[in-house]
């Protein structure tokens, strides 16, 4: 018996929103990937703020399961519950320090305390600028315990064209950085000159 490939994406306050939106719909694109979301009370403003009134409907739409920020019973809270892994994306200083620190309050921190403890693959796409020392100790907490800390920074070797293609490259790294093989997704089109 093959068991689904399960994902967990992680939307918390943090602007760039649009980045978590987009994972899901890459995800759901696949035809082949459970998806399972959970978005904070703060990420349910900026995706309202950045993308739209209809964007957190968007995004539980989107996902296989979703789950409520405060059901810290929820499957996804168990390690018994197999995934390939977790993307938080974005991750506010505040889920970051959540998680380095275990401060396991919501659902969005106990889901990623147990992808650490599992040994599975976490992935916080960190939103923040400039840093403070504490954020980056936050950060090396994460690391140390296993975590790809991978703040979403443009490839503008790759001439993207608009925000679009911009939001669709950090979306797709992050996924990559879950090591799925998602051949299957359309290529993304990029102006001429691309590395």
């Amino acid at each position: 018996m093959t068991r689904p490939v399960r994902i967990i994406v992680g939307i918390s306050g943090a602007s760039g929103a649009a980045i978590g939106l987009r994972i899901l719909e890459r995800l759901a694109e696949t035809g082949q990937i459970e998806s399972h979301v959970v978005i904070s009370p703060a990420a349910e403003r900026t995706l309202a703020a950045e993308i739209g009134l209809d964007a957190p409907a968007r995004a539980r739409a989107l996902a296989s399961h979703c789950h409520d920020h405060r059901d810290i019973g929820a499957s996804i809270a168990s390690g018994s519950f197999r995934t390939a892994g977790m993307i938080v994306a974005p991750c506010s200083m505040r889920s970051l320090c959540a998680i380095a620190y275990g401060q396991l309050g919501d659902l969005l921190a106990r889901a990623a305390d147990v992808q650490l403890k599992e040994r599975r693959r976490l992935v916080l796409l960190v939103r923040e600028s400039p840093l403070h020392l504490g954020h980056l100790r936050a950060m090396a907490q994460v690391t140390e315990y296993g975590a790809i800390v991978a703040p979403p920074v443009p490839a503008f070797y790759l001439k993207p064209r608009d925000i679009a293609a911009i939001v669709d490259q950090i979306a797709l790294r992050a996924i990559g950085l879950l090591d799925l093989d998602l051949e299957a997704l359309p290529i993304i089109e990029w102006q001429s000159g691309q590395a």
